[in-house]
């Protein structure tokens, strides 16, 4: 049987944990639907999910289709919580995008499909509440058309559009509009059927477009679009359908898809762990999408750098729950217990490692952070423990502790995300918290190139170490990359294993280092190239070159200098044409660049780019300027330099940027 790791996608709001049940219940895996308003669907587990009536942990169940096993993963609509989004498309197979038929396609809506293009996972699209008052379907597609992708095409029409007797028509292979269209649409990317199709269109049978809409779906080239309702299951049969027809499964034998799976469960042992939650006891528990080979209990595993565990329970998604299993096997996805080193995007089995740190993501990283601070002064150890847990389920909070003023920072999403952060720990740890202020997060980019060394055996340096490096800067989004430029016999290898191995500890103690630049700010998109090296054995340890990088790092980035980056939305405001005279002004008090506008009669449209710590203003002002007519759209773009003073953030004591003063603090052993 074949595997098929698909999640479903969506603004909040457009209905996607609906779906999910109403996909439970087709499967026979649920004998009624479940309700978010009412707390009781299978995958909102969380009392903070079942309270707000919203997704904040990617979950995950498992159903038969056909002879295909789906493993669904449910993930957060809400902008908040997008790094639970961010870890499952790694494992993903295919995926459902959902969007509501009345308001059709949103600002989280855009973000999810680019991102789902980037890294060419066939979707699926499900526009969803066709029963309600308002729902569209020409104008549906025409917004999905122009802002998601043209590439798509219709899979049926609706009748009694915007009321409960709606239904969902999937067109018949012998309408000639739809193959027509359909023939189009794919002759785009098969030159053999465009030839075809041209010579006689008669010539090209439904099967052979239906076979090759799977090819093109599978390679997220093309995009079936069903419409429906999850409520009262209008349209989910059709999209059962097209789920197993068009999306890849491990195992199957169409086009694209992966063949020869009993060959992979043969295979070496490799996996991604997508998320890391803690059980009842404390213990942690790693969920792994296995790509190749079989895990089975007792198995010693390695798994991100240089770590290991011993396998000691596995349970499998299998219709419905997570079932007791003795191995989990490739394509599957599995929660392993005994591996307590793990952390989220660790890969397991021989191809070991960790996703590259510092990488490119797919969506952007959080743009605000806050002080956590416990009302009880007795429980900020506690607290720093419970932070700790929390990152290691969702690392882009960012735990950082300044230990000069005894303070500890998260990062956020939004206000949302900090309201669940402040009830997880009262529930879960028993601790109450306040924040402060919640402040915008800049980030420092190297403007030229710094060198510094420093000798062993020299004036001023008190490592057994030598350690030369150059810093240099990168292109934009291009995050830290770290390589050696020195000779074999400069390096340890009687400390390190292996030049890897030698290159992988100071890639670590580099990116630790720039967390906090100049300023005070995460330093990205730079090049750091090792120039010198040295040591004297037996003495030297791993240690005297953990010390002495931070050192040398900080000089040569004081040398290359930084300028500081604000993070910037891009917006899109749907508005009255005879009010953009209201609006210009407001948008150049609040340092925004608007594109030239768009006029359709008496309505008009303006997009462009807007500072991230001036959005929330310019919401709360978009009803009065637009006599409550306008929408306003805006994500995350990307960081431009700031004008003016740069604005600083306080360092903790573990970033030497003062080197007489570091180096004291390490003559006295601190």
């Amino acid at each position: 049987m074949s595997t098929l790791n698909l999640g479903i996608l969506a603004h909040v709001d457009a209905g996607k944990t609906t779906l999910t049940e109403r996909l439970l219940f087709a499967a026979g895996v649920i004998d009624k639907i479940g309700s978010v308003d009412d707390g009781s669907t299978q995958t909102d587990t969380l009392a903070l999910e079942r309270q707000r009536g919203i997704t904040i942990k990617s979950a995950v169940v498992s159903f038969v289709l056909d002879d295909v096993t789906v493993n669904l993963i449910d993930t957060p609509g809400h902008p908040d919580f997008i790094a639970e989004v961010e870890r499952v498309l790694s494992v993903l197979d295919g995926a459902v995008l959902v969007i509501s038929a009345v308001e059709g396609v949103q600002a989280q809506t855009r973000v999810l499909m680019r991102t789902l293009q980037r890294l060419r996972i066939p979707t699926l699209i499900f526009v969803n509440k066709i029963d309600r008052g308002g729902a569209g379907y020409d104008r549906i597609l025409k917004s999905i058309a122009e802002k998601l992708t043209p590439a798509i095409i219709p899979m049926g029409t609706v009748n009694d559009l915007g009321t409960r007797r709606a239904g969902f028509l999937p067109f018949a292979p012998s309408d000639a509009e739809f193959t027509g269209r359909l023939a189009e649409l794919l002759a785009e990317h098969d030159e053999a059927l465009l030839a075809a199709y041209v010579d006689d269109e008669d010539a090209v049978s439904y099967d052979q477009l239906s076979a090759t809409l799977a090819t093109q779906t599978g390679r997220a080239q093309v995009h079936p679009v069903y419409f429906g309702s999850a409520i009262i299951g209008a349209g989910t049969e059709a999209l059962i359908a097209g789920i197993t027809e068009f999306l890849p499964s491990v195992g199957g034998d169409s086009d694209g898809r992966t063949d020869d799976a009993d060959a992979e469960d043969d295979g070496p042992v490799s996996g991604t762990v997508f998320k890391v939650e803690r059980g009842t006891a404390g213990e942690k528990i790693a969920f792994v999408r296995m790509s190749s080979g079989t895990v089975r209990t007792r198995d010693r595993l390695r798994f991100g750098r240089d770590k290991e565990g011993k396998v000691t329970a596995i349970r499998v998604f299998d219709r419905g729950s997570a079932v007791q299993r003795a191995s989990v096997t490739a394509g599957r996805i599995g929660k392993l217990w005994g591996l307590a080193d793990v952390e989220v995007g660790d890969q397991i089995g021989e191809f070991g490692g960790v996703s590259e740190p510092g990488g490119r993501a797919y969506f952007a990283p959080p743009t605000l952070e806050t002080v956590v601070v416990s009302r009880s002064p007795g429980d900020k150890g506690a607290l720093h423990v419970a932070l700790a847990q929390l990152a290691e389920q969702d690392p882009l909070i960012n735990l950082r502790q300044d230990d000069v003023r005894q303070e500890m920072y998260v990062s956020l999403y939004g206000e949302v995300q900090k309201e669940v952060i402040q009830a997880t720990l009262e529930r879960d740890y028993g601790i109450d918290v306040t924040f402060r202020q919640t402040t915008m997060i800049y980030i420092e980019r190297p403007v030229g190139t710094g060198t510094a060394v420093e000798l062993l055996g020299k004036e001023g340096n008190p490592f057994l170490a030598t350690v030369g490096l150059r810093i240099e800067p990168a292109p934009i989004g291009a995050g830290v990359d770290f390589g050696l430029d020195v000779k074999l016999e400069s390096t340890p290898l009687y400390v390190y294993k292996t030049v890897e191995e030698f290159r992988k500890a100071l890639d670590k103690t580099v990116r630790e280092t720039l967390r906090e630049g100049i300023y005070g700010w995460e330093v990205r998109d730079c090049t750091i190239t090792l120039t010198s090296s040295g040591y004297n054995s037996p003495g030297t340890t791993s240690g005297d070159f953990r010390k002495l990088m931070p050192l040398v790092l900080m000089s040569a980035l004081q040398q290359a200098g930084t300028v500081v980056c604000e993070p910037v939305h891009r917006f899109h405001l749907d508005m009255p044409a005879d009010t953009l005279g209201a609006i210009l002004p407001v948008l150049a008090r609040l340092r925004a660049v608007p594109d030239t506008p768009t006029i359709h009669g008496v309505s008009g449209t303006l997009e462009g780019e807007i500072p991230a710590a001036q959005v929330h203003e310019f919401q709360q002002q978009v009803p009065g300027l637009t006599r409550g007519e306008g929408v306003l759209e805006s994500f995350f773009d990307h960081h431009r330099p700031v004008s003016g003073a740069p604005p600083t953030r306080p360092r903790t004591d573990n970033n030497p940027l003062n080197r007489k003063e570091y180096l004291l603090h390490v003559l006295r052993g601190v």
